[in-house]
This record gives structure tokens, sequence and C-alpha cells, in this order.
């Protein structure tokens, strides 16, 4: 990490969930609160506070601690017989820890009478295990919903899953929300348009690719082509790039950045091919070591994520960009108890003002 690394930044110019949405009248809305509970764990508190913010109500008080062992025991401090239980969990590092405390809260709430439970996930674990590449292999996404479920969980609300099949493991309703046109609204306000080459990381992804032309003005398309040792994980070798990016402004997207090798990667061949500045553009910002320090040096001019995951002091770098997920993920809220607001093609609803933002 270079030692210059500037502090946390502030976030500003935050949209409300009151201001963008006009379809709720602040009458049904305090209505509609008086049952809504909303339950955090302790892997990303102050995305739980800012969501709580957004909906005009408190982080439901808890005891949380963990045993000598490691085992962990959950107490909500409040009644929560009758409610419309919201529990808030994402899973950074160590991942395990945090869905076994998740688990376990939806348990303390399924046991405590509350009428409904809506487990929000806003980065789904396993999610990179959704099918069996090789014999004798787990496909551990299908055993998270199993768990979820298991648990107590009626609903699911996510963040742009690793791939949309996931939502079929669940046995029950999934609000699957997308960042994109957070993403592509701060590309738009950043950069010129008609310079813009939409980049996926490999043909996977050029479905999304293709969305993210389109609501980037009709932006042309390019992908790379790698090839990945399916024994080696974390490890990629990016080919050549398909498509014409020179001299032009190149968004790389992603769902995810875990130790940024394959990003990395597919800049240097970008850089090679002749492209100008490259953007890098990711919904979840994994950033295992040494992630940070592969995309401060990798030659990419911004690299754009989301705070689904928290960003620890030791994964900053100048050119990294956290916009905030917090209005999306209270208008999954809003929409699974209400209905009826107006949404994006992207699945959040539009603010009115632009996306609440840090940069380091």
């Amino acid at each position: 990490m270079p030692p210059n690394v500037p502090a946390r930044p502030s976030t500003t110019r935050v949209p409300t969930l009151r201001t963008a949405s006009r379809a709720v009248t602040t009458a049904n809305w305090i209505d509609n609160q008086k049952n809504l509970m909303l339950f955090s764990g302790r892997a990303h508190p102050e995305l739980a506070a800012q969501v709580a913010e957004e909906l005009g109500i408190e982080v439901t008080p808890q005891t949380a601690r963990d045993f000598a062992n490691g085992e962990i025991f959950v107490r909500f401090e409040e009644s929560v017989r009758g409610s419309d239980a919201f529990v808030l969990q994402s899973h950074p590092f160590p991942l395990n820890t945090w869905l076994m405390e998740q688990l376990i809260m939806i348990d303390a709430l399924k046991r405590g009478s509350a009428k409904r439970i809506t487990a929000i996930l806003p980065f789904y674990p396993y999610a990179r295990q959704d099918k069996k590449h090789r014999g004798r292999e787990p496909i551990s996404a299908r055993l998270v919903a199993d768990l979820l479920k298991t648990a107590g969980a009626d609903r699911i609300i996510t963040v742009d899953l690793h791939t949309d099949q996931i939502q079929g493991f669940f046995d029950g309703p999934v609000d699957h929300m997308h960042a994109h046109s957070q993403l592509a609204d701060h590309i738009r306000e950043g950069y010129n348009l008609e310079h813009i080459t939409v980049v996926s990381p490999d043909s996977g992804r050029v479905r999304v690719a293709e969305k993210w032309a389109d609501s980037l003005g009709g932006a042309p398309l390019a992908f790379i082509h790698k090839t990945r040792d399916p024994l080696v994980p974390n490890q990629v070798k990016s080919n050549r790039v398909v498509g014409d990016v020179e001299g032009r402004t190149c968004i790389l997207i992603d769902d995810m950045i875990d130790t940024g090798g394959t990003i990395a990667g597919a800049v240097k061949v970008l850089k090679e091919a002749g492209a100008g500045d490259v953007v890098i553009a990711a919904t979840h910002g994994v950033l295992s070591h040494p992630a940070a320090e592969r995309l401060a040096s990798c030659g990419a001019k911004e690299v754009v994520v989301t705070n689904t995951l928290p960003i620890s002091d030791d994964k900053l770098f100048p050119s990294l960009t956290v916009l905030s997920i917090m209005v999306g993920i209270a208008v999954g809220i809003v929409r699974r108890r209400r209905g009826g607001l107006v949404l994006d093609e992207g699945g959040l609803l539009t603010p009115s003002r632009p996306a609440g933002r840090s940069r380091s």
C-alpha cells in the first residue's frame, strides 16, 4: 500500500428516498412503518445506518458477541413479535463468520415470532460457485440459499448476483437489484460519451456490456478473450482484445473485483491494444490482498465500486471512487412492503439528485 494513502473520505450529495419517490405519501409511509424493523449484522453497520436514515427509522438495538471458541451469540433488545423484519448483513472477510451471524439473527427472529423475515445480502456469498465445473464439486450458492430458507428467511434482497440463475436457488421471492444505472450515471457525468467503448472482461459478460452500451448512448462494444486454469483460483491469463479500442476511453465492467488480477490484466491488454484512458466499474469491491496495490498501479484512470461491502482504510488508493448503494436498498425495502414505486430499468429508483459518492 502506498505510504501516502489519504484518509477515509466522507460521502456527499446523497439522494434521499423521500425526495426521490413521489409514489409514497408521508401519511402512508408513516402508517406502513409501524411494524417495520431493520436489523444489522456487525460486518457493515455503516451501510445499515445509512439505509435506516433513508427510511426514517432506527436500526433495532441488539447484543452480539463471540464466545472464546468462535460461537456467535445474538439477542435483540426489543420485541420482534409480528414485525416485518429486514436483516441486513454484508459478507466481507471473514465471510463464513458473517454468513453464520446472519443465519443466527434470522433464527432468533423466527423464534421471536416475527411475521415476515427478509434477508438483505448486498453481496451474495459463494455466488461464484453457482454450478459444477467438474465432478465431485459443490454448488455452494445453492447451499447458501437453502441455509437462508431453513433459518427462516421468507424473501431475499440482493444486488448484482454473479449469475441470474442464483435467483432460482431460493425457494421464495428474490428481489434482484442492479447498480448498473448508478455506475453508468457516474460515467456519464465524468466522461465524454463520444469517445467511450464498453469492454467486457470476458465473453460471458457481453450481455451485461450490451446494457451498459445502451445506457451510454449506444457506445461500441469490445471484449477480452481470456483463458482460466480451473485448478488455480484467482489467476487468469488475458489474451487479446476483440473490438476497436484504439484511442478510446474504455469502460471495463465487472460484477466484482476480488484480488484484482483479472481486471488488472485486462487493463494491461487494453493499453497494449492502444486504448486511451481505462475506467474500471464494478459493483462489489471485495478487494482482497493485493487488489489495492494492483489496481493502484495497473494504469486505470479510475476504479468505481459501490459500498455493498465495507472498504477499510488499507484498501483505499487515490483513483478509487465509492458510490453509496443505500438508496437502492431502501427502495428494495419499500417495494417489498408497498410496491408501486417508479423504478428505472436497472431496478433502482432514479434519484432527483446525483448518487452519493466518496472518493479517496
